[in-house]
């Protein structure tokens, strides 16, 4: 897909129903009924991950000179996670409704007081969506209309709960009942999963679950330098899992307990233009996106206001992604300053420092930290890949074609061999031996049940680029050509073995 083009809308039932239907995506546990905020990737959903896992780390580690890899323990020691300042400060506000014993974040959590002529008569709440004004100005008028209140109603001003004045709290109704009275005041909420290593269960055995990967690469550093002839500016980067016990998990993959994450950390001079680094990394980093099949028109920039940076932070943006409940944070790219290793060099008493040869000096590197979920991306790539579209056969016979126009880089089946026959021998003996050697390089597909026009459509829907069939004409006439079918175009032709691996080659890198 052109970067010119816009995908059509799509909700979030489609997609969740598409994962399913497929095998993406299941719920864990799910013959259990489920384990809310857990997911499990099936077979085409593990292969997309993966590669746009691949695609990322080639990318950022393989084709760079000044970035290397890391792999860090999930499990570290619980003194990193007081360093760094998620024991006492990795929290987010929870307000709890007594009545229906529901949790929700107080961020996620919206209300408004409802005001006729100048009065306010009550108050409505509603859960962040994409629409979440409209849906307290609906309720308001639904409340204004069911006391009978006369009056003009002034249009709603909605406000999350960390906003709410002690006196309001009370009367602000429980999105999970509608009556007002049960919610509680907002509070700390640590989301770190704990765990205990070793055999005893008590104070001095507990550890954590990491709820990022970015400070194994702290932690690390002096080690990579000592060991992995690095000089400034470089990277460390790796791709794993964290942990974060999310008070309300929603939509579908996006925020969940369990995820993975994609992180940089890329270490410059104290005296760098950090400025001028930070946004070379927006730039890479959107770039990436665009690379892999995201359309520009579905992402923006968001960079987070001065009054509402960490004390340490230099400044940090948001690459945004139009989903279909709404734009929400898609890559963050963060300037730390040096914070990270003086917490971890204090706390540690290892100094995390390097010379500098030209002024004989030794200084802590500042930081620049790109940082992005694996399923945020995965989610992404869906919903802009999905398109339903009426098509006309040969016959004039009209149909709907589900198709996902997936990047080759990171589509899960690069290419479906198909006999035109499967009880002709000389065609699937062809067919096989084709299929044979692409799969020692590439993921395939070989299918020889139902029309070829029913196995094209099966391809489409789970984002196949091409589909080789395997005809009369390829074991009839000389050339040995097989015939090309385009996913999104579905136009056809002719092509050699030899040419059809050189595209794979151009298009799948």
């Amino acid at each position: 897909m052109s970067e010119s083009t816009a995908p059509a809308a799509v909700s979030m039932e489609t997609i969740v129903a598409l994962c399913k239907r497929r095998g993406f995506i299941f719920q864990s546990s799910e013959i259990y009924g489920g384990l809310n905020g857990f997911f499990d990737y099936g077979p085409l959903g593990v292969e997309l991950k993966k590669n746009i896992r691949d695609c990322w780390w080639n990318d950022m580690v393989r084709r760079r000179d000044d970035v290397v890899g890391l792999e860090s323990s999930i499990i570290m020691h619980p003194k990193v996670w007081e360093a760094s300042g998620h024991v006492a400060g990795f929290t987010d506000p929870l307000v709890d409704c007594k009545a229906s014993k529901q949790r929700y974040r107080a961020d996620q959590l919206f209300f408004s007081p409802i005001v006729v002529d100048g009065q306010t008569v009550g108050y409505v709440s509603a859960l962040e969506s994409e629409n979440t004004a409209g849906e307290l100005q609906t309720a308001a008028e639904a409340f204004k209309r069911k006391k009978a209140i006369q009056g003009t109603l002034a249009p709603v001003a909605a406000k999350d709960m960390t906003e709410a004045r002690e006196d309001e709290i009370a009367l602000i109704p429980s999105p999970a009942t509608g009556e007002p009275g049960s919610l509680t005041a907002p509070r700390s909420f640590n989301m770190m999963f704990q765990t205990n290593v070793g055999a005893m269960t008590d104070a001095s055995s507990v550890a954590y679950l990491r709820p990022e990967t970015a400070q194994g690469m702290f932690v690390d550093f002096k080690n990579v330098v000592d060991t992995g002839r690095v000089k400034l500016p470089f990277g460390i980067a790796q791709i794993g899992k964290s942990f974060r016990n999310e008070i309300t998990p929603r939509n579908f993959i996006f925020r969940s307990r369990e995820f993975e994450q994609m992180e940089m950390e890329y270490f410059i001079h104290e005296d760098a233009d950090w400025a001028k680094c930070h946004q070379e990394w927006i730039e890479w980093c959107k770039n990436w996106l665009l690379s892999i099949g995201l359309p520009e028109s579905h992402l923006s920039l968001y960079a987070h206001p001065k009054e509402k940076l960490a004390f340490y932070s230099r400044g940090t943006v948001d690459i945004m992604f139009s989903y279909p409940f709404g734009v929400q944070e898609l890559w963050g790219i963060a300037a730390r300053g040096n914070y990270d290793l003086t917490q971890h060099a204090n706390a540690s008493g290892k100094p995390q420092e390097i010379f500098d040869e030209a002024t004989k000096k030794k200084f802590v590197p500042h930081v620049i930290e790109p940082a992005v979920g694996t399923d945020r991306i995965f989610l992404a790539v869906l919903c802009s890949a999905y398109a339903e579209e009426q098509v006309t056969d040969d016959k004039g016979n009209t149909e709907t074609r589900t198709v996902l126009r997936l990047s080759p880089r990171i589509a899960p089946v690069k290419v479906a061999v198909l006999p035109l026959l499967k009880n002709k021998e000389q065609l699937t003996a062809r067919a096989h031996a084709l299929y044979k050697k692409l799969q020692r390089k590439y993921a395939v597909f070989y299918d020889e049940a139902g029309a070829i026009g029913r196995r094209y459509r099966r391809q489409d829907e789970i984002g196949t680029p091409w589909c080789v069939t395997i005809d009369f004409e390829t074991i009839e006439k000389p050339g040995d050509t097989f015939t090309l079918r385009e996913r999104d175009s579905m136009t056809q032709k002719r092509i050699t073995e030899a040419e059809l691996f050189a595209l794979l080659e151009e298009q799948v890198y």
